[in-house]
């Protein structure tokens, strides 16, 4: 437990999200001396990261394995696919862009990234762990708040990750870098220090991909979710199980009568692709009735696959219409008093969790 315990607060509350990434990271880098990690402020003394993730890494892993990069995502990109090249053991973490807001320059060689296995019948595939600080919740406006899983998972052969909890964000890192192929690792950046989000983590702790993880029983409604919205359906469900109706949960609109207690279970996806099909099928079967939410667009976003896969696979087991909970269909606003009216709230996900109820 030494290297989980090096990273504890002095109160052993476990690790915060953040705190959970490096360490990941870190055991595979000591694992594995063919470990490498660039990105813009990767190496800075003063910074290490812009968010502090891999704080240390250059300091105990030597500027030969930890270094900036250029302000250049396809550079980053670029450089990553062609130095794991050189070997099968080398395993490249790179910070695809310091925001996900700014990935969209390197999209021409994550295409590139994404097809290597298949134009080379398997010979070659880029062993990339490509992270990204993703969504919004801290008044970052339009820059700094997008989470963008909904675009990149249209392109054929990336594994795509996104996980909420320390424990999770631990034992997927280290999938990952066990892995062949690029794996995008989407991390909810206004959760990073969020206590809500700590856990003990086993040392030799692993994470499967295409696997979800129930959050929360319940026998009424299902909620699937993810990212930072995964934190609001648990407060939307814990809500709803007592009675409170979407308003008292934070909400805009009443409800159309008394509001009653709903029994809410919530599904952490935490893997897109692969999507964990099998555990979504079953939830729909044990409820009858589904919400999805996510923090991305609802035009378009992520969840439309996850209801369209519902709606063709489960329909006979649904007693109501699947809701559908994700951002309004515009750019996210620098005001903190405008970006909840944009951005999904608890109120949204426990009004969503009442029609489907009450249907």
């Amino acid at each position: 437990m030494a290297l989980v315990q090096h990273f504890e607060d002095t109160k052993g509350r476990g690790l915060t999200l953040r705190q959970g990434i490096n360490a990941g990271l870190r055991a595979e880098f000591r694992e594995n001396p063919d470990t490498f990690l660039w990105g813009q402020d990767i190496a800075n003394k003063e910074k290490e990261g812009i968010f502090l993730v891999t704080k240390g890494f250059q300091a105990e892993f030597g500027e030969a394995r930890v270094f900036n990069a250029p302000i250049a995502e396809n550079y980053i990109m670029g450089t990553a696919n062609g130095f794991s090249r050189y070997s099968e053991k080398i395993r490249v973490v790179v910070e695809g862009a310091e925001f996900a807001d700014y990935f969209w320059p390197a999209m021409d060689q994550y295409v590139e990234c994404s097809h290597d296995w298949y134009r080379t019948r398997g010979q070659f595939t880029p062993n990339v762990l490509i992270r990204l600080a993703s969504g919004g919740y801290i008044g970052g406006g339009l820059y700094h708040s997008q989470t963008i899983e909904g675009s990149l998972a249209n392109i054929p052969g990336v594994r795509i990750v996104y996980p909420t909890f320390a424990d999770d964000a631990y034992g997927l890192a280290r999938t990952a870098m066990k892995s062949r192929g690029p794996t995008i690792f989407m991390e909810p950046k206004a959760l990073y220090n969020d206590p809500r989000t700590r856990c003990q983590i086993p040392e030799d702790f692993h994470v499967p991909f295409g696997k979800a993880r129930v959050r929360r029983e319940g026998t009424d409604v299902v909620v699937f979710s993810y990212g930072n919205a995964l934190l609001m359906a648990l407060k939307a469900a814990e809500e709803c199980s007592a009675g409170a109706s979407p308003a008292q949960a934070g909400g805009t609109l009443p409800p159309a009568g008394p509001a009653t207690p709903i029994s809410v279970a919530v599904v952490d996806l935490r893997s897109l692709v692969p999507l964990d099909t099998e555990t979504i099928l079953e939830w729909v079967k044990k409820t009858g009735r589904v919400v999805v939410a996510h923090e991305g667009p609802e035009f378009g976003g992520f969840g439309g696959e996850v209801a369209a896969f519902i709606a063709k696979e489960g329909f006979e087991y649904l007693d109501a219409p699947v809701q559908r909970v994700g951002a309004k269909f515009s750019p996210v606003p620098f005001s903190t008093n405008l970006e909840p009216a944009i951005l999904p709230q608890p109120g949204d996900i426990a009004k969503a969790i009442q029609e489907a109820a009450r249907f």
